[in-house]
């Protein structure tokens, strides 16, 4: 490893303070895999419930849960349990067959979101470009757009995935640089303006997609009544309202998805990391049959959406969400979080954002970095994730407990206060 890739590995943590064991093993990565990350200088090995363990035996209180997909914590009994028994049945078959573990899967997932029908796949991008395919394919056959010309309405700061379609309505010049010519049909206006999205709207206007939280822009929230506002204007003009709740749903804000903290029912949901438990990839599409039934054999597929061993995973997240204490417990512990780092504002923190276990905190300049605060602390054994220079991302396992809830406070005011 270079000089200069190793002090960015590490960052102000010093190579001194960095084990050989760690640093052999990032330099393996670094020499390796493409540098399209750039992670903290901690080695997991190990994880249980809200806390992982390095290559040297350090612990480390996880407060970030893989951007939501650890949303029931690390190894959680239950999930392996199902997890196992599916290993030792089947884990592959491809939708060319019919597997047992995916009706009863799509069957729960639809009930739980009442909503008729489900469209399995893998990852969270992958849910997201499918429903851009059923949303356009929707206008022309169902709302009668003419052909080629359908539109998708979709907002500033946005972030959906890291696709070419994705990036194409990206404003992130991170997400976009060097990867033209994009994919046309996206209209992009203000997060939170409504009368921009009401104005945007045309005869072409086959959806509108947001995030009801934006997550990677550091999670920003819309003023109050935006969602009612989107699902009056779309329902109005029969426009599709697309809700992509992979980060905030399946509760992460003490719901099952936020739309429900808004009393808003979108006509589609995009759900993926939490719906396979943090043990394998697990995304869909949840609509009505008026939506999705615009799907036909041979038109969209995944070889492995709807696989054997994530349809069994899936259903046991779904059955633990049917309980509802997750969410409880989300919302619950999110006060107990939200009323500690409230009092951060104005020493160290400009502005606290979020709902649930899930908050955005604004970094005052004058202590430094997002980055800097994130690695002070990583030497005071918390995991988190900055986003767009002066944000730190928080968004711990559900299950993690209120004394670590108190720890990650703590150490969080130290790191506010070391100077740069």
């Amino acid at each position: 490893m270079t000089g200069t890739t190793m002090h960015q590995a590490t960052d102000a943590v010093g190579t001194d303070a960095v084990s050989a064991a760690t640093r052999d093993a990032i330099e393996q990565v670094e020499a390796h895999a493409a540098h399209n990350y750039h992670p903290l200088p901690v080695v997991v090995t190990e994880a249980e419930g809200a806390w992982v363990t390095d290559v040297d035996g350090r612990r480390y209180l996880d407060c970030l849960a893989a951007y939501s997909a650890v949303n029931f914590g690390h190894g959680h009994p239950r999930l392996l349990a199902v997890a196992h028994a599916q290993l030792d049945r089947v884990t592959l078959t491809s939708r060319a067959f019919h597997s047992a573990a995916l009706g009863p899967f799509v069957e729960a997932l639809a009930a739980l979101a009442s909503k008729d029908m489900v469209l399995p796949m893998n990852t969270g991008a992958e849910a997201v470009e499918s429903a851009i395919k059923v949303a356009r394919r929707w206008a022309y056959e169902v709302k009668g757009v003419p052909a080629g010309e359908a539109e998708i309405i979709v907002m500033e700061g946005n972030f959906h995935g890291r696709t070419t379609t994705i990036v194409s309505f990206s404003d992130d010049p991170d997400a976009t640089t060097g990867y033209a010519p994009f994919t046309p049909g996206f209209v992009r206006v203000p997060f939170g303006d409504a009368a921009a999205l009401e104005a945007a709207i045309t005869p072409r206007t086959a959806a509108v997609l947001l995030e009801p939280i934006q997550g990677e822009a550091g999670i920003k929230m819309p003023p109050a009544g935006y969602l009612q506002r989107v699902r009056d204007i779309t329902s109005r003009e029969r426009v599709l309202f697309i809700a992509d709740e992979i980060q905030s749903g399946l509760g992460r804000t003490g719901a099952t998805f936020q739309c429900d903290n808004e009393g808003v029912v979108p006509d589609v949901y995009l759900l993926g990391k939490a719906l396979g438990g943090g043990v394998v990839p697990v995304s869909a599409v949840v609509a009505d049959a008026d939506v999705l039934g615009v799907l036909t054999p041979g038109s969209h597929g995944s070889t492995f959406g709807g696989n054997p061993l994530a349809a069994a995973v899936g259903l046991e997240v779904v059955r633990m969400l049917s309980e509802g204490a997750m969410q409880a417990r989300a919302r619950e512990l999110g006060e107990r979080l939200h009323a500690g780092l409230a009092e951060l504002v104005g020493h160290g923190v400009t502005e606290v954002r979020g709902v649930g276990l899930w908050a955005g905190i604004d970094i005052d300049p004058a202590v430094g970095t997002a980055r800097d605060v994130c690695v002070r602390l990583l030497e005071r054994g918390i995991l988190a994730k900055d986003t767009h220079g002066q944000t730190v991302r928080l968004a711990p396992p559900i299950v993690i407990e209120e004394s670590d809830l108190d720890l990650l406070i703590a150490a969080f005011r130290e790191a506010v206060s070391a100077s740069r």
